[in-house]
């Protein structure tokens, strides 16, 4: 701790102390306590303590208060928790009502244990626990005494302690705590119900992640099969999938924990009379009587554990480890059948499939989930029937009039997932025959969606548009399709809509369109004798012109990939558009806008000193490297564009984001001219000057004067004398670090209850 702070710390100790003088800045107080939590975890926490034992006044202060906020209680109690000297408060603290002093209550505790066993437990692996420090006694006997209680607040209190205990010490006394604690865990599950269930999960997979219990005779395994068969449906989930993510676990737990979370979709199938075939190689089941129960108990039963079984199959379907063999068409079958039981086209089989379809019709929340979990299944193959079958229920959600914006947003990332996943036509990359007659039926569809009443709808087709366009613009199939469509021409006129949102995604899905030639105009070869209206005028003038950040953003993102393309456009004269571009960025208020203006002008600095990016196949023309020349040469074009203008401003621009990017930049356009040596005359000193007063004043706030344009040996030498490496560490520093220092800190406290003399305050 520095001098300073250390003479103004016991004054506010005293002031703490002090009930007659309360500090009413909650926000300092907690800064202040993270301030000591720095300090203590640096190992200095004794010596803090024999230099100013007032800490331990403002920790018990801070630890019983009557008007601060939880958030700052809850900072104190992590501090008391390194310093080890509120060893008791856990026992009152524990049980408040805020959850962040409930919480920093269980931390303490954690790490109150871990101290007291950092010594003698750690020398002596076999100790037991009537070895261990009286402190650590305590603290277990509270846990048992707590997990023995009636009360589900109690006990879901000592689970987390446990939970936090397990996930952060793997020392060898961990397993000699869980020996002692796992009977009384055990006895957990002869509840009717079982309590605190989802804290009995955690910690229970918190035990099983433990290197040194997962790898012990403990009876881990045992306890976590018991705890599957006693749980819920519901609550099973999250730990049959914690169970499945484990990187080691013995076969028959694997399957057991897979059959719970199939046991719900399996009840699906065979409501509708479909082959069960879900579970024909995983044993274990047993809860399929259960199962039916909770989906036919009531509407949000139902739709709450489907809606979690679908997301946990979706989480573990990528996963390496997840079972093997995976069953891929029954579960195709079964989200292929949940989707038409929420459609209203399924036909039930059973008193439970009515009922099934009673809950689940026009259900979004399941709709969503199911088709998340379609798309992740495009990752694998299907049988083709099964796939015909996935393509029609996706049309169907495309078409119907009732599906709602989120659903069809869905939908469409589902669809395009699966047509990527579609096996290619030998010898080329374009759609296979099944899937082009797919978009055959769906292109149709997609003007409707573009012309909808409702923003989010058409914002989605846009979104479908721009991929498919990407993925499949080159070729022949899907071209011909698109360019037989209304879609290019809606899109052209959703510039225009009044959705911001919109516009954006109509600017993106424009600039896919004009890249790949698929643009209808006027002066096209379908329509002769027109005259082509430019989209690169467009797009300037949604850039100088449009009120929001989201369309102006888009624009530059399509000019930046169209001059990494070489779009024909911009290679008809790439001086003439990047300087256009960089002038009406500069004077854009949305700092991501001036940032992408900056990225634009690196690609064309690369272009033009013959480090040309890697460009599209399908450009229309591809980007030119500039021949081997002299570096005064290469540096004239960047000289023409004004990009050090743009650049030199964006150095000192008040959104920190779009300085370093520049910075970088600049540093990156001085490496590329280390090794210049033009002339150095006379002539040129008085310009470096000047340039250099102007950046200067640009530094303070005064950005009024242009520099105009600038000779190449100008720049180099200005960059030579820039101190950029420092102004990129400046730049990575907190703009706050000064007024966020510790005096600071303590003079601001002081300064609320008058402490301070009238100049000794830190106002900033």
């Amino acid at each position: 701790m520095d001098p300073e702070c250390s003479q103004l710390l016991p004054a506010l100790c005293s002031v703490l102390a002090d009930p007659r003088q309360p500090v009413t800045d909650d926000t300092c107080l907690e800064k202040l306590l993270d301030w000591f939590k720095t300090i203590t975890e640096a190992g200095s926490s004794l010596l803090l303590l024999q230099e100013h034992p007032c800490l331990l006044g403002l920790l018990c202060h801070v630890l019983k208060p009557q008007d601060l906020s939880p958030r700052v209680l809850a900072f104190s109690l992590r501090l008391a928790g390194m310093l080890a000297a509120q060893e008791d408060c856990f026992q009152y603290l524990q049980g408040d009502s805020s959850l962040f002093v409930a919480s920093a209550a269980g931390q303490l505790l954690v790490h109150v244990l871990g101290l007291s066993l950092q010594g003698p437990a750690e020398g002596h692996p076999g100790l037991q626990t009537g070895d261990w420090p009286v402190c650590a006694q305590k603290i277990v006997s509270h846990i048992e005494e707590s997990l023995r209680s009636a009360a589900t607040p109690q006990i879901t209190q000592a689970l987390n302690v446990l939970t936090t205990t397990f996930g952060h010490c793997h020392n060898p006394w961990t397993q000699v705590l869980w020996v002692r604690l796992s009977p009384l865990v055990a006895r957990l599950l002869e509840k009717d119900p079982v309590p605190a269930a989802h804290s009995l999960v955690d910690l229970l997979l918190s035990v099983a992640r433990s290197p040194v219990l997962s790898s012990s005779s403990c009876g881990l395994w045992e306890t976590l099969a018991q705890t599957l068969s006693h749980l819920s449906p519901t609550q099973a989930g999250p730990l049959a999938l914690g169970i499945l993510k484990l990187q080691e676990c013995p076969q028959a737990l694997r399957a057991q924990a897979f059959a719970v979370l199939l046991q719900p979709l399996t009840c699906v199938l065979e409501a509708t009379a479909q082959a069960p075939g879900l579970l024909d190689s995983w044993d274990g089941t047993g809860g399929a009587s259960v199962t039916v129960d909770t989906l036919l108990a009531s509407k949000a039963a139902c739709v709450g554990l489907l809606c979690r079984t679908l997301a946990h199959l979706e989480l573990l379907q990528p996963l390496p480890q997840r079972p093997s063999p995976w069953p891929q068409a029954p579960l195709l079958g079964a989200t292929v059948t949940i989707l038409r039981l929420c459609s209203g086209s399924a036909t039930p089989a059973s008193d439970a499939g009515g009922h099934l379809c009673a809950f689940l019709v026009g259900c979004v929340r399941v709709q969503r989930a199911a088709l998340d979990f379609l798309g992740t299944l495009s990752r694998g193959t299907g049988p083709r029937e099964l796939v015909t079958q996935v393509f029609a229920v996706l049309l169907e959600y495309l078409t119907s009039p009732d599906s709602s914006p989120t659903v069809l947003k869905k939908a469409f990332q589902a669809t395009f997932r699966w047509l990527q996943s579609s096996p290619e036509t030998p010898g080329c990359s374009d759609l296979d025959p099944h899937a082009q007659l797919f978009l055959r039926e769906l292109l149709p569809v997609l003007p409707k969606r573009l012309c909808s009443p409702c923003w989010e709808v058409r914002d989605s087709g846009l979104e479908f548009l721009t991929q498919m366009i990407g993925r499949w613009g080159g070729q022949a199939g899907f071209r011909r399709a698109l360019l037989a469509s209304e879609v290019p021409e809606l899109t052209e006129q959703l510039l225009r809509d009044p959705e911001s949102y919109v516009r954006a995604s109509a600017v993106a899905a424009m600039g896919q369109l004009s890249s790949q030639g698929l643009r209808v105009t006027p002066a096209s070869p379908e329509h002769p004798g027109g005259q082509q209206k430019s989209l690169l005028a467009e797009l300037l003038h949604i850039l100088s012109t449009d009120s929001e950040g989201f369309p102006r953003r888009a624009v530059m993102h399509v000019f930046t990939q169209w001059l990494r393309d070489g779009h024909a456009d911009v290679a008809a004269d790439t001086e003439r558009f990047v300087a256009r571009v960089l002038q009406v960025a500069s004077q854009d208020l949305d700092w991501e806008v001036r940032a992408q203006g900056l990225e634009l002008a690196l690609v064309f600095l690369e272009q033009t000193l013959g480090r040309p990016s890697s460009h599209c196949p399908y450009a229309v023309t591809p980007p030119v490297a500039a021949p081997p020349s002299p570096l005064a040469q290469a540096l004239r074009p960047l000289c023409r564009v004004q990009l050090f203008e743009f650049a030199f401003r964006a150095l000192f621009d008040c959104d920190r984001p779009v300085a370093q990017k520049s910075c970088d930049l600049l540093l990156f356009l001085r490496a590329q001219t280390a090794s210049y040596s033009g002339p150095q005359g006379s002539g040129s000193v008085p310009e470096v000057a000047s340039v250099e007063a102007a950046l200067q004043r640009w530094q303070a706030g005064d950005q009024g004067q242009p520099l105009g344009y600038l000779e190449p040996e100008v720049v180099v030498a200005v960059l030579r004398s820039m101190d950029l490496e420092g102004l990129r560490g400046a730049l990575a520093e907190s703009s706050d670090r000064v007024e966020k220092s510790p005096q600071s800190l303590l003079q601001d406290m002081l300064a609320t209850v008058g402490a301070l003399g009238e100049d000794e305050a830190d106002c900033y």
